[in-house]
């Protein structure tokens, strides 16, 4: 019972900054104060308008936003689909009806880290105009009730397994981040159970497969605490106000709150800036702060087990990192991996996943031959940079498919890889 009111009391503090952001700007914006011009006043509507805006988008998950692109001069409708319901996500689907399928099928197997898969926005709109594309969309905790059971790192892998078995063996499989030394044990096991069902590629971005191998701020964090400490400090019980009312989670909002303490001055900075931007009225819905933060600050719970053995398991244990993963009582062998083309692709300024950690996948698959195995280090690029960004829509993006293309079925050499995203507009 004190998990679920330290819950609920964390909801309070949230709807009540919202409510005093709303306040704080109804007041300042009463038309009575017109009378006695101050920037005093004009500053508190601003800074409450932000505020508000700030606090309101931790509610809901964020719409795809994708309904149609254009296209060699056409316009696509888009339509989601939900290929696999399953009661921690589901596999979906970027329809685009009446278009010729295409022959590249990729399934972007997307974080379970505290956003929603609607993280890889931009991701999808650069890939749809050219791919079929599918993703894995993880579900709020917090909605899902206790009777649903548990969901750790192991049943992770296993629905991974599902979706790849489910899209067939002409996959394309991308893991961007977190779910990457999750994506590459699904593979090898895969590869063990039904060699058939195994993907074509297997793309692996920022990820921490050995987190030793680069120390960052995550894995020092990971060393350093206790599994107790961190099932005393960071678990809590879902509050009554939720379908999952009882559920043990680890709350969004916690994790938002170690997200944004990693660059505080460069989150401040830019709230600062927003504020003195709604002053001058020179902000607006859609513009680029507006567009981030709209999804980086809305979050969604974890379960409480999947955040603890991705902890103890992954970071501490190292068990990807030493080949020594267990699913479901059987000790998966990454060296089972032998035709699957495997790609790393890290960031040079990545401080979340830094260089080291993700190539380490490489070494994993000891059975794979050279020629079926890649790696790129972007220059400049951060964590984000290198799935979402411009790095990604420039470079990186160009580079996995024509990794993708180099290792289809008849190898043909792609022209349409090398198109910028840049050049495609998308709604």
């Amino acid at each position: 019972m004190r998990y679920m009111v330290t819950y609920d009391l964390m909801e309070t503090f949230r709807n009540t900054y919202q409510w005093l952001g709303a306040t704080a700007r109804t007041m300042a914006s009463y038309p009575a104060w017109a009378m006695m011009p101050n920037p005093g006043m004009q500053w508190m509507a601003a800074w409450g308008e932000v505020t508000e805006r700030t606090f309101e988008r931790m509610v809901v998950k964020p719409d795809w936003g994708i309904r149609t692109f254009t296209h060699d001069d056409r316009d696509h409708l888009v339509e989601i689909r939900k290929v696999v319901e399953k009661p921690f996500g589901d596999l979906i689907h970027f329809h685009i009806p009446g278009r010729e399928e295409q022959k590249r099928k990729i399934l972007l197997v997307a974080p379970m880290s505290g956003h929603y898969a609607t993280l890889l926005r931009s991701t999808v709109k650069s890939l749809i105009v050219n791919c079929e594309v599918y993703v894995t969309d993880w579900h709020n905790a917090r909605d899902i009730p206790v009777s649903a059971g548990k969901f750790d790192v192991e049943d992770y892998t296993l629905y991974l397994m599902e979706f790849m078995r489910e899209m067939g063996p002409d996959t394309n499989v991308v893991a961007i981040c977190q779910p990457v030394p999750l994506t590459l044990a699904a593979t090898a096991y895969l590869a063990e159970l039904d060699p058939d069902a195994q993907p074509r590629t297997l793309t692996l971005i920022g990820g921490p497969v050995d987190p030793d191998a680069t120390p960052t701020d995550v894995t020092d964090f990971g060393r350093r605490v206790t599994m107790g400490q961190l099932e005393e400090t960071m678990i809590q019980r879902v509050g009554f106000k939720y379908p999952g009312v009882g559920r043990m989670v680890y709350p969004g909002l916690l994790q938002l709150a170690s997200f944004i303490s990693m660059n505080s001055d460069r989150h401040s900075s830019a709230f600062t800036n927003q504020i003195q931007n709604v002053m001058r009225d020179e902000a607006s819905d859609h513009d680029p702060h507006n567009r981030f933060y709209d999804e980086y600050l809305a979050v969604m719970d974890m379960p409480a087990e999947f955040y603890l053995s991705t902890v103890n398991r992954i970071f501490k244990r190292r068990e990807i990192a030493l080949n020594e993963f267990v699913v479901a009582g059987h000790q998966v062998d990454m060296g089972a991996i032998t035709r699957v083309a495997v790609k790393t692709v890290e960031g040079a300024n990545d401080d979340i996943s830094a260089p080291g950690q993700c190539i380490a996948a490489l070494d994993l698959c000891t059975s794979l031959p050279d020629e079926k195995k890649a790696s790129h280090v972007e220059p400049g690029a951060g964590h984000y940079g290198i799935f979402a960004g411009k790095s990604w829509r420039n470079n990186i993006r160009p580079m996995v498919l024509d990794f993708i293309d180099s290792n289809a079925a008849d190898a043909p050499k792609s022209k349409v890889a090398k198109q910028s995203a840049a050049n495609i507009n998308v709604a």
